[in-house]
């Protein structure tokens, strides 16, 4: 037979573990971001068969990073588009933009031109305008 002693303390342990699990709060993993839009050219032409584009989401501040980028076959143009990101891998120092370009036969025959700024202006959807290059 247990002693009262012994008795409050197993009590109390059963009051502590209780506690401490009532203090063990649910954390909620941060949202993505989430990044769409369709990448587009205003001339009315007809892409030549195996034509890819190539969509990317990079840092307008440093020349040459690239934050995400898809890379697919595309028959005709405007091209949807949607990238999920961690939201831990965005910096809110950073401008960030979405840039497109088309190519046939390794040649580029579209791209960007202007920049199109997404995230840390609270613009997470964006039109993307490619223009003919050479001209």
């Amino acid at each position: 037979m247990l002693s009262k002693f012994a008795k409050a303390a197993r009590a109390l342990a059963a009051l502590c573990v209780l506690g401490a699990l009532s203090a063990c709060v649910t954390v909620e993993e941060p949202k993505p971001i989430i990044i769409n839009g369709a990448a587009g050219y205003l001339e009315s032409v007809v892409l030549p068969p195996n034509s890819a584009i190539t969509i990317a989401v990079i840092d307008l501040d440093t020349p040459g990073v690239i934050i995400a980028q898809k890379t697919f076959n595309v028959v005709r143009a405007p091209v949807p588009f949607k990238f999920i990101l961690p939201s831990e891998s965005i910096d809110p120092r950073v401008n960030y933009g979405v840039v497109a370009l088309i190519k046939h036969n390794n040649q580029v025959i579209f791209q960007t031109y202007d920049r199109f700024p997404v995230i840390n202006n609270n613009k997470f959807t964006t039109e993307v305008v490619m223009k003919p290059v050479g001209r």
